[in-house]
């Protein structure tokens, strides 16, 4: 059974048409990194500099503990580190945001 999860980013000032420029389209190798670590599916929504993302995954603990030592996903970490406020250099044991109300 597939994961839904959310989360939340933020640009660094002034960051917001880089980093919309470098998701234009990213790499087959990234693409590929991530389908082969269980992402079906990853959508990102900004508003000004908050960055909102949803992400269907087979298994997110395992798709970041894979994605850690991945050298496409340690590039491309290195590129969000210029242009997020806070990077992730997925070390820790994040779980995304809590899921707090769903339509029944």
């Amino acid at each position: 059974m597939a994961q839904t999860i959310a989360l939340h980013t933020r640009l660094k000032p002034g960051k917001e048409a880089e980093y919309d420029a470098v998701h234009a389209r990213i790499s087959d190798e990234l693409d590929a990194a991530l389908r082969a670590a269980g992402v079906a599916n990853w959508r990102i929504w900004r508003s000004g500099r908050e960055l909102f993302h949803l992400v269907e995954v087979a298994d997110y603990s395992a798709m970041r503990k894979e994605l850690a030592t991945h050298p496409v996903n340690i590039a491309w970490q290195a590129l969000m580190s210029e242009l997020l406020e806070v990077e992730d250099d997925y070390s820790g044991n994040d779980l995304g945001l809590a899921k707090v109300w769903e339509l029944p």
